[in-house]
């Protein structure tokens, strides 16, 4: 799932939003949202159907594989306050959706990517994992090479205006700070989770 490769338009049309957000897949999806396959016919899917989508969307969203969410999961159990936000707010924590969300990149897996292949540095010093969870007043920011500097300076200029309420953007220094711990409403994802910490409680 972290890895996932396949046409991203159809995981779109198939979970029915915008789960990826590359232009190609957003076009196909405005030009058909129905879901993928020939002579399709709508159904109400099943308490078990509706809550396997919502369980795919997270995955597909965050870029998580089955035992990965399973770890968030079982953190957020033993979390205070509600275990389904609690999951989201640690899904929103990641390098790699915070990358995202402080508008370094345009999407999750460019923003994985670029981490992967040592792109950002974390309070100074460089981080490879996406899944790293950041803590109120880190800071990241793009390495000091040129071409790096030269192209997250075009992807935000592409980005525009779309931060997170919980990061504050440096475009001069090309940096981000991770302001405080998200809150059910930061999360960008249109997700029953509930639904979800009952399929994952069985």
């Amino acid at each position: 799932m972290g890895h996932y490769t396949g046409p991203k338009a159809r995981i779109n049309r198939r979970l029915g939003g915008v789960i990826y957000e590359n232009r190609g897949a957003i076009k196909a999806y405005d030009r058909r949202a129905t879901p993928p396959g020939m002579h399709n016919r709508p159904r109400r899917p099943s308490n078990y159907g509706a809550a396997l989508m919502e369980k795919q969307k997270i995955k597909h969203y965050y870029g998580l594989g089955e035992r990965q969410l399973r770890r968030y999961f079982e953190h957020a159990k033993h979390m205070k306050g509600n275990t389904g936000e609690q999951l989201l707010i640690l899904c929103e924590r990641r390098l790699d959706n915070f990358v995202r969300r402080a508008g370094l990149a345009l999407t999750r897996p460019q923003a994985r990517q670029g981490i992967v292949h040592g792109h950002f540095l974390v309070n100074g010093a460089k981080v490879d994992k996406p899944s790293y969870q950041l803590r109120p007043g880190d800071i990241v920011s793009v390495r000091n090479r040129e071409k790096l500097q030269v192209m997250y300076r075009s992807i935000l200029g592409e980005n525009g205006s779309q931060i997170a309420a919980f990061a504050s953007q440096d475009q001069e220094t090309l940096s981000a700070t991770f302001d405080s711990i998200p809150t059910a409403e930061d999360v960008s994802l249109p997700v029953d989770v509930n639904i979800v910490v009952e399929f994952m409680s069985r």
